[in-house]
C-alpha cells in the first residue's frame, strides 16, 4: 500500500515532524511505501514525486522550510 504527503503551500509550523512521524509510522508500523509530492497540488498533477524512506525522514527535523 502506498500513503502520499502533500503539503499545499504557505507557512505550516511543524510540518517537518508532522511529515517525519506520518512517514515513519507508516514505513516502521504497516509497512507502507511513503511518497513525498513536491511542489503542491502542481506536483500531484506532474507526478513530481520522491519516495520517502526512514533513512530519508531521520535528518528533517532541523531544516527549515516546508
Amino acid at each position: 500500500m502506498k500513503v502520499g504527503i502533500l503539503s499545499s503551500g504557505g507557512d505550516a509550523p511543524g510540518i517537518n515532524a508532522t511529515i517525519r512521524g506520518v512517514g515513519k509510522t507508516a514505513i516502521n508500523n504497516y509497512g507502507m511505501q511513503v511518497i513525498g509530492i513536491l511542489n503542491g497540488f502542481s506536483g500531484l498533477l506532474y507526478k513530481d514525486i520522491v519516495e520517502l524512506t526512514d533513512p530519508s525522514l531521520s535528518g528533517i527535523l532541523n531544516l527549515g522550510g516546508t
